[in-house]
């Protein structure tokens, strides 16, 4: 056998790295990071800064666990060794443009297949891990959370990056959609839409909050 570095091993040191500050987020107060809304023009409306993330305990919980117990290779029913093999694909896309590993990502996460929480978990509302999504599979948010973490362990910064929960108004139901900035565009990174999308050109989604590591948005119409 070769002495080179082992990839797995590295992109595992580099996703714990990159979360070990993580949980600091949750020891914030939540208090408006400015004293007057800022209009970033998120489908048509305006998004208020917060810090901390009291408001937000699956979050919360999120972040930590994954930091403590980010995932191993262990047969099962479902995806046997998935988490190594995401493991892997990190290491391939981490030499992609930019514009590229957002593609992967995106393509890759929405072939997983979709469950509802009370199926799954046998509660209405579950917010996953990756280890916990390439075991069990998942819904919107939890396509948006590893779609997160994917990309925070490929070097994207949080400060460009929102888990957001919104209304679906065409389907009359509650969602949760990545949001990326890049190259100038709010691009939506969705489980229910193939490609990536600016925006701009979604008309029916309604955003109410969205998280990040450090912070949160409450949305209202302009």
């Amino acid at each position: 056998m070769g002495t080179g570095t082992n990839p797995v091993a590295g992109a595992k040191k580099r996703i714990y790295t990159i979360l070990q500050s993580v949980s600091l987020a949750c020891l914030l107060v939540v208090v408006p990071l400015t004293t007057e809304a800022e209009a970033v023009g998120l489908f048509g409306y305006q998004a208020t800064p917060y810090s901390g993330l009291k408001p937000f305990p699956k979050w919360r919980k999120v972040l930590n666990t994954y930091k403590n117990e980010p995932g191993e290779c262990t047969p099962n029913k479902y995806n046997r060794c998935a988490y190594q093999k995401w493991v892997t694909l990190i290491e391939e896309w981490r030499l992609l443009p930019k514009e590229k590993q957002l593609e992967k990502v995106n393509r890759h996460m929405n072939l997983f297949r979709y469950i509802l929480d009370p199926i799954n978990w046998g509660v209405r509302d579950y917010w996953e891990i990756p280890k916990e999504f390439f075991a069990r599979f998942g819904d919107c948010e939890d396509y948006a959370i590893v779609k997160y973490f994917t990309l925070r362990a490929l070097g994207w910064s949080e400060k460009n990056m929102k888990i957001v929960v919104l209304q679906d108004i065409n389907l009359g139901v509650a969602h949760a959609i990545l949001v990326v900035d890049f190259d100038s565009k709010s691009l939506v990174l969705d489980n229910q839409i193939g490609q990536i999308v600016d925006a701009k050109r979604i008309r029916h989604y309604k955003p109410i909050y969205s998280v990040n590591e450090t912070g949160w948005w409450r949305h209202k119409p302009k």
